[in-house]
């Protein structure tokens, strides 16, 4: 119904203000509702039934995702450096590393075990052979481990043709945020998901409360002059992270072949290099007087940046087509399971936190536009964990792919 991108950031503006004003609330039934449902999860669910079935909005019409992504996740990222702790960082220990690794085997076997169980179960009801399934599914790998520049480079290795290609992309769409609303929820109740897992937390905890502490030492309440500043830093940091990926993409592209040989097509990605470039700066920035910004609500500036990315992330999702193929989504959501059984398996023997299961998935499944969402759920001072994961995530992504195919051609 609305095409103006006005008028539908105007309507995304309102759902959020409306969830964090009745998510404020202390008493009342709103007060006993949030208890059960993270306001986060609402930002991104409710934008998503204004897509379907209200079809008043449309994230395929719309360009405000992109708008979100290209510019306002930059700043976000820049933003929610400033303050990091490096050290608290370096002191999460190898558990993040741990599963994060494991979140990539589960999506690399979830591949195989998927195909395995549609040509058991229902091998005449998918709508292409084995043969062309398994290519076609090696594109919903390279998505789900490295994002879209991966996704495209299966598309060309295995040859999957244009329609089965686009019906994967909205298997890959919809398996995957389905999936990020349980992590958005989880994160509501990780506390409870970290006893179940007899989790140590504690080096998530003092990284959260070391940020915390400096941003109360250091909030002041500030003037025009220091917010003008402030977006000075911030987007000027965005335009040198546009600049340098102007130039460094177009090199990399001019090598593609030789990319493509070494299986690190990400590199052509000018995404890939905005985030990398956005999180850098932002990070060179953390240790010069610009930290002090933290206390003119860089990182509130940060959050409110990431919630917006949320919403027009929302309003990409049309649940509705979750049932015009459910045989092939039930290999989707077959796949999400194995990935989804292995995080847990692994952070049950290692007592790794519910963050480092939440954040290490996503950094996999949703790549550097959601992983940070996802961190941010617990706190933002932890968005750069997910950013870094995610760039991780990137450099790995054609290489899980293509195991991931490999092992699927000889399941088939």
């Amino acid at each position: 119904m609305f095409t103006n991108d006005a008028v539908v950031l105007g309507i995304l503006m309102v759902i959020l203000g409306s969830i964090f004003y009745t998510s404020s609330l202390k008493e009342g039934p709103w007060a006993k509702f949030y208890k059960f449902v993270p306001a986060l999860l609402l930002c991104y669910f409710i934008p998503a039934l204004f897509n379907w079935p209200l079809n008043l909005i449309s994230g395929d019409v719309s360009g405000l995702y992109k708008i979100a992504s290209r510019y306002l996740l930059p700043a976000s990222l820049i933003l929610l450096c400033l303050s990091i702790d490096l050290q608290g960082l370096i002191n999460l220990g190898s558990k993040s590393i741990i599963m994060f690794l494991a979140a990539t085997v589960g999506i690399v076997l979830g591949g195989p075990i998927a195909l395995f169980a549609a040509a058991s179960i229902m091998p005449d009801t998918i709508g292409a052979n084995t043969d062309q399934l398994w290519r076609a599914l090696s594109t919903i790998a390279g998505s789900w481990i490295g994002g879209g520049a991966n996704q495209a480079a299966m598309k060309e290795i295995f040859a999957v043709s244009d329609d089965l290609f686009g019906t994967m992309i909205v298997v890959d769409v919809i398996v995957a945020n389905i999936w990020m609303g349980f992590l958005l929820y989880g994160a509501g109740i990780s506390d409870r998901i970290d006893r179940w897992l007899k989790a140590d937390n504690s080096a998530v905890i003092a990284l959260r409360d070391k940020v915390t502490a400096y941003r109360a030492e250091t909030e002041k309440n500030p003037t025009t002059t220091d917010l003008m500043i402030l977006m000075a830093v911030t987007f000027g940091g965005v335009g040198l992270s546009h600049l340098l990926t102007d130039i460094v993409t177009p090199y990399m592209q001019a090598h593609a072949e030789t990319l493509t040989h070494l299986r690190l097509d990400s590199l052509a990605s000018d995404f890939f290099w905005l985030v990398v470039f956005a999180t850098t700066f932002g990070f060179v920035l953390s240790f010069t007087k610009a930290k002090k910004l933290e206390g003119l609500g860089a990182s509130k500036w940060g959050s409110i940046f990431i919630y917006i990315l949320v919403a027009t992330i929302g309003i990409k999702m049309n649940i509705g087509e979750a049932f015009k193929n459910l045989n092939l989504f039930v290999i989707g959501f077959i796949w999400m399971l194995v990935h989804v059984v292995v995080l847990l398996v692994v952070a049950k023997v290692i007592r790794a936190p519910f963050f480092f299961v939440a954040v290490g998935s996503q950094a996999n499944v949703g790549g550097a536009a959601s992983a940070p969402v996802v961190a941010t759920a617990f706190d933002s001072s932890l968005a750069p964990v997910g950013v870094l994961m995610a760039v991780l995530g990137y450099a790995l992504g054609t290489y899980g792919a293509l195991i991931s195919a490999y092992l699927m051609q000889a399941v088939s």
